[in-house]
């Protein structure tokens, strides 16, 4: 049987969200601060080495996982429209959500 080698990866937390990452992934998140180019580091949540899981909070503060900021974005627009029957009251509102373009540059143990 020929083993599959299973890559790096980590579960990364920002903006209030989790997002799985491994080096050379692009993924967009919350705004961050700063032009394209500029570095971030990434607490870890989870962190996986081939068959090794690291949850400990005492080895993830260990782990760090550097991005680069490609891209400041903007998501799809996002059209709210409030009614209510017989009284004639109508709402239409927009938004599009600020976001960032981070391509994953390193996971250090």
């Amino acid at each position: 049987m020929q083993e599959t080698s299973v890559s790096a990866y980590a579960i990364v937390k920002t903006g209030g969200k989790q997002y799985k990452v491994a080096v050379g992934d692009v993924v967009e998140v919350e705004k961050l601060e700063g032009e394209p180019g500029t570095e971030h580091t990434f607490p870890a949540v989870l962190f996986v080495d081939g068959g090794e899981v690291t949850t400990d909070a005492d080895a993830l503060a260990k782990v760090s996982v550097t991005g680069k900021v490609v891209e400041q974005t903007k998501g799809p627009k996002i059209r709210i429209h409030k009614f209510k029957n017989k009284t004639g009251y109508h709402k239409r509102q927009g938004h599009r959500q600020k976001l960032t373009r981070v391509e994953v540059t390193g996971i250090s143990k």
